[in-house]
């Protein structure tokens, strides 16, 4: 990982996870909400790719300066269009299909509360389509990685796909991420083929589950937490912030803005 300073090329399109990356310990300072949106007007596109859940994504899409948003890792992306007034709604399943899988995610969850002691469901559980979260640190004492670890291996026995965020596991049953939604979105949205396009993109991120996408993207960013991740981690991001979460974010925006 080098220096964000080293960074010297100007996307047009900046994919973006959310917690951790853009907050500090579960807020939206006002620094980082101000550097999406002197991003926004400097007409870079922002496409925040997270793992939480189609209740904030629809807030996210119609409120916050960004051109759309990628939500519950990779099941979907919404797009609200502001002069048609119209919210564009992409999924990977369709609605009875979302219903089998919800089925045997609740199977999931009633193993995972009973075997894993501390867990919890996430507080946002309740407007989420595709997938189950489960807390372990956000609303519920920290678990260790022992617990973290376990969790994940339910879900894997269960034949669904696990992933490990700053504060849930999400789990999904589909052979989704976030990386593949993003190419969806790239090429729906803007015609583009994410390989062509290396140099008109760029993710930031900050913890394991986005380790897909620090893989695909030649400019691939990390906001200082990233640090704490790095043995747990194959494909490292290219570049890296000095400092974290949301302040780091603001500094990745403040350098952009000044590249030609």
């Amino acid at each position: 990982m080098i220096r964000i300073e080293e960074l010297k090329i100007k996307p047009k399109i900046i994919f973006t996870d959310i917690d951790d990356t853009i907050t500090d310990d579960g807020l939206l300072h006002a620094n980082s909400y101000s550097s999406m949106w002197k991003l926004f007007e400097h007409n870079f596109r922002i496409v925040p790719v997270t793992g939480r859940p189609a209740g904030w994504c629809e807030m996210i899409a119609r409120l916050w300066p960004v051109h759309g948003v990628i939500g519950e890792n990779g099941g979907f992306y919404f797009r609200y269009d502001r002069d048609q007034k119209s919210m564009k709604r992409k999924f990977y399943f369709d609605t009875p299909q979302q219903a089998l899988n919800r089925n045997k995610l609740d199977i999931i969850k009633a193993q995972i509360l009973k075997e894993v002691p501390g867990s919890d469901v996430a507080s946002d559980q309740f407007t989420r389509l595709m997938d189950l979260a489960i807390d372990f640190c956000e609303d519920v004492q920290p678990l260790d990685k022992a617990a973290i670890d376990k969790i994940v291996q339910i879900f894997i026995s269960h034949g669904a796909q696990a992933k490990v965020s700053s504060i849930h596991v999400n789990g999904w049953f589909g052979d989704y991420d976030k990386l593949k939604m993003v190419k969806t979105y790239l090429n729906d949205e803007f015609n583009l083929d994410l390989e062509k396009a290396q140099r008109d993109i760029l993710f930031c991120g900050d913890s394991p589950n986005d380790e897909p996408m620090f893989a695909a993207f030649e400019n691939s960013v990390a906001v200082a937490n990233i640090k704490k991740f790095v043995n747990d981690l194959k494909h490292l991001p290219h570049y890296v912030c000095s400092q974290t979460g949301g302040k780091g974010f603001s500094e990745l925006a403040n350098h952009l803005l000044t590249l030609t």
